[in-house]
């Protein structure tokens, strides 16, 4: 009846009741062994009679058993003839009454255990709702976190590195967070919230925003300087709806609603383009862009504005292009556009005298290859043949001679470069090593030999194919480069 009323009581399994008394009834059968014993107590869950049971484990005759606790073979025959290592040998004894020291054990035993139970009741509660937004009333503060009640039984913590700004919290006061995780410590499992996350601006737009919630508008991505200032942008899946007039609000009350759950932090609401380079743009509001160039190699975008307009683009500390460029996953690079035509005229000054070298042309012929988009020996020497004729003052006899001629310096460059490599000249430490002579040194370099590590990592057989090398002094060199390991273990 105790086990049924504190199980509806709590919310916790029955069985856990029954369990907790049978653990704290076998740790007070085991206080009357002078010796260590397993002892097991099973209580029947209709009539609440129970029974104990001392057991020993079964273990091999060359192995030294615990007192108390196992047999040896030898002595598990003596008890029953057909027990084996690993058995288990059990046999009844007598119960230990429920007294004043078992009943205050089974107390502490099953307070411990119902607490353990209604945290794992509440994380299985929660564990699905990780990125949700959750309200609750701020139960403690303390100088490192603050604890959040969510009803229920459950806690979640709030620590003071994760709240927006200076946000100041007293005890009652009501508070959204958004839970961030499930972690796991020595009191259990805590449920983690934050305030800072860019979810959380994603999730408070949602509320303030029917259309969000409907699915006409899909925010895109969310970038936050927790308390002073975050971007977020928009899509409408309906052609009819703004996107951003809808988040914004009449005379601005939704955006305002947001941002005053978030102390006040300022929202920029951006919408989204397919383009990388027309959603950098928008990002960068309110800054006007005055030219765009996408390096997507280097998955980098330069972006140039006014001169009197650069402070704007950059913002506070950088606040706005690093703003733009977490929403937009570019990076981007704040330039006026004096200082952009210049690094054009530069990039374009570098890329024609590339062309001259390599193809062996004059500049007026690098100038017009530059002027229609190619900037490599590669692009000259792959595109298609009609595409090169087709530019004025080019027929397919000019093309054909500029393809090969581009094909033939790549082919050099990449066998210089191979050469490089392979000419590696040996290091000091190979060189001045004993019983090594200039002329090897620079045979074994060629075979990517550089240093003493890389000669004592060799087998005698990886340089007998050298020339003046035997046997016996390729094993004398290799044991001289490993020398220093030997150094090393007797220190």
């Amino acid at each position: 009846m105790v086990a049924e009323a504190v199980s509806n009581e709590k919310g916790v399994d029955r069985e856990v009741i029954f369990e907790a008394m049978e653990e704290a009834l076998a740790t007070a059968t085991k206080k009357r062994f002078e010796e260590m014993a397993n002892i097991r107590v099973s209580i029947d869950r209709s009539t609440g009679e129970y029974e104990t049971f001392r057991w020993w484990e079964v273990v091999a005759d060359d192995v030294l058993a615990e007192l108390g606790t196992q047999f040896t073979t030898e002595e598990a025959k003596e008890k029953e003839s057909k027990l084996s290592v690993g058995d288990i040998y059990q046999e009844q004894v007598e119960n230990e009454a429920f007294g004043r020291i078992a009943a205050q054990l089974a107390k502490q035993v099953i307070v411990q255990r119902v607490r353990d139970a209604e945290r794992e009741l509440v994380i299985n509660r929660y564990r699905h709702r990780i990125g949700d937004l959750i309200n609750g009333t701020v139960k403690k503060v303390t100088r490192d976190h603050i604890i959040v009640d969510f009803g229920d039984n459950a806690e979640g913590l709030l620590p003071r590195e994760e709240l927006v700004g200076r946000e100041i919290f007293r005890v009652n006061d009501r508070t959204r967070t958004i839970l961030t995780g499930i972690r796991d410590d020595s009191r259990g499992p805590q449920l983690m919230v934050s305030r800072i996350s860019p979810e959380m601006l994603i999730q408070l737009f949602r509320i303030e925003v029917p259309e969000i919630a409907e699915g006409v508008i899909e925010i895109k991505g969310a970038a936050r300087d927790p308390g002073q200032r975050a971007k977020i942008a928009v899509k409408s899946k309906d052609a009819r709806i703004d996107p951003v007039g809808a988040c914004v609000g009449m005379r601005g009350a939704r955006v305002q609603a947001v941002s005053g759950d978030l102390d006040d932090e300022r929202v920029d609401i951006v919408l989204w383009d397919d383009n990388p380079a027309q959603l950098v743009i928008n990002a960068m509001s309110p800054a006007e862009v005055g030219s765009i160039v996408v390096d997507e190699d280097a998955h980098s975008m330069d972006v140039a504005v006014e001169s009197d307009n650069l402070a704007q683009a950059i913002g506070k500390g950088g606040q706005n292009v690093r703003l733009a460029s977490e929403l937009t996953g570019w990076n981007i690079n704040v330039m006026t556009l004096e200082d952009a035509e210049e690094k054009q005229l530069q990039e374009a000054s570098d890329v024609v005298e590339s062309l001259m070298r390599g193809l062996d042309i004059d500049e007026d012929v690098a100038i017009v290859l530059v002027e229609e988009g190619f900037t490599s020996l590669e692009e000259v020497a792959y595109v298609p043949l009609e595409e090169m004729s087709a530019i004025e003052g080019f027929d397919e006899g000019i093309a054909e001679e500029l393809r090969s001629r581009a094909k033939d310096a790549l082919l050099t460059m990449a066998l210089v470069s191979e050469e490089q490599l392979t000419n590696t000249p040996p290091a000091e430490d190979l060189l001045n090593m004993e019983g090594m002579d200039q002329d090897l040194a620079y045979k074994l370099a060629a075979i990517k030999i550089v240093t003493m590590e890389d000669l004592a990592e060799q087998a005698v057989d990886d340089i007998l194919e050298l020339e003046g090398v035997d046997e016996e002094r390729a094993a004398a060199l290799i044991m001289t480069a490993r020398a220093p390991w030997f150094e090393g273990d007797s220190n």
